[in-house]
């Protein structure tokens, strides 16, 4: 067992036949029960592998997941359904387990079924106890077009945390986004767990946006199987949310084409809510990402975003201040000196864009969002995904 994962999980990873050269299929496993929590994409085309795991997690006691990459098995209808089905109901036996313990997740083209009888043979070839709990492979075998695999870790007490993502493109959270798991050996229960874990969800992966599209396979899962005994809550709350965020800033530095991670700093908003629409159309502006891109002081393209937000009556122009880094730009006006500094701040590999409504002396509420610059490697990366 390698002593920087948690006890009493195992990983099997390695090529099913979904991609022609590279990893593609993973599981991983605990060997107890555990406690779980998973949200999901709301799209209304989630594929079966999202409805099969929302099933699975409902009673939130799991024993792990399979990971299939390459493929989304998405606008399948019944049959791929069926592959699904059968595919957990494989790797389930495999494992000794329930197969409603089992959750199962995919990523890939949609509309393309699985290469059933490839996965059936590498299925076939496993053995069972796995020989170890490599979650950096795991890692790898869940990426499709990441140019490098997300995994972190963290301590909480005696218990161990790891996580691993995949994503860097058609991601706009809406109660998770792309591929994300975390196991640990904390023991938490199972509504604690799940009261943590979206509380985490909400202010890190659903504060990512790469693109504002929101993919069809979201998932996102924590398994807590309790052999390292009970934790500090509010310790693993605060082991787990970092994870969480360092995961997300990982994905966001890996946007397709990216070269810059951008993080919108919204305060001094009516509530949480305001400061989460506002930051999310700072971030998610296609202009204010190619400024950032290019190094154009453009601080009108951030005062444009805001403006987006016509429904909000209460933000007001001459409340509003607008910084990038620490610089402001407005209302303090556009100096030829300001503007250079600004430019050579968005040469910078991270730019915080740091937006303060003013909507009343007394108003708390804040929120930060994650996104990345718009590049000609995003349009190009695109154009050709399927071909």
């Amino acid at each position: 067992m390698d002593a920087a994962s948690p006890q009493g999980f195992l990983v099997h990873h390695g090529r099913a036949g979904v991609k022609e050269a590279d990893a593609d299929f993973a599981v991983i496993a605990s060997e107890v029960p555990a406690a779980a929590s998973a949200v999901f994409t709301r799209s209304r085309f989630a594929g079966p592998s999202v409805l099969l795991s929302r099933e699975a997690v409902a009673d939130r006691i799991a024993r792990g997941v399979v990971v299939v990459s390459g493929n989304a098995n998405v606008a399948t209808g019944a049959d791929g359904r069926q592959d699904a089905e059968e595919l957990r109901r494989r790797v389930a036996d495999l494992i000794e387990a329930d197969e409603n313990d089992l959750l199962i997740a995919s990523t890939g083209l949609i509309g393309r079924r699985y290469p059933m009888p490839s996965l059936r043979t590498h299925v076939a070839s496993v053995r069972w106890p796995f020989p170890g709990a490599d979650f950096d492979a795991a890692a790898t075998a869940i990426m499709t077009t990441d140019t490098h695999p997300k995994i972190r870790r963290a301590r909480c007490g005696d218990a161990t945390l790891v996580g691993i993502a995949k994503g860097v493109g058609m991601m706009e959270p809406d109660m998770a986004t792309l591929l994300t798991f975390f196991c640990t050996d904390a023991h938490v229960g199972p509504v604690v767990l799940d009261d943590v874990f979206r509380r985490v969800m909400d202010r890190t992966f659903n504060a990512l946006s790469i693109d504002t599209d929101t993919s069809t396979s979201d998932t996102a899962a924590v398994f807590a199987n309790g052999i390292a005994g009970p934790v500090d809550l509010v310790e693993f709350e605060r082991a787990l949310g970092g994870v969480a965020l360092e995961l997300v800033k990982d994905i966001a530095r890996d946007g397709e084409g990216a070269t810059k991670l951008i993080e919108a700093h919204v305060t001094g908003a009516r509530d949480r809510a305001q400061a989460k629409r506002v930051a999310k159309a700072v971030v998610n502006s296609p202009l204010v990402k190619t400024a950032v891109h290019g190094a154009d002081p453009n601080w009108g393209r951030v005062a444009m975003a805001v403006g987006k937000c016509q429904d909000d009556l209460d933000i007001v122009p001459e409340r509003v201040t607008i910084r990038f880094g620490t610089q402001e730009v407005y209302p303090a006006g556009p100096e030829p000196e300001k503007l250079e500094r600004v430019g050579e701040y968005l040469k910078s590999d991270e730019v915080t864009l740091h937006v303060d409504l003013g909507v009343t002396a007394h108003s708390t509420g804040e929120f930060t969002a994650y996104g990345c610059d718009l590049t000609e490697g995003y349009v190009r990366l695109n154009a050709d995904y399927a071909t």
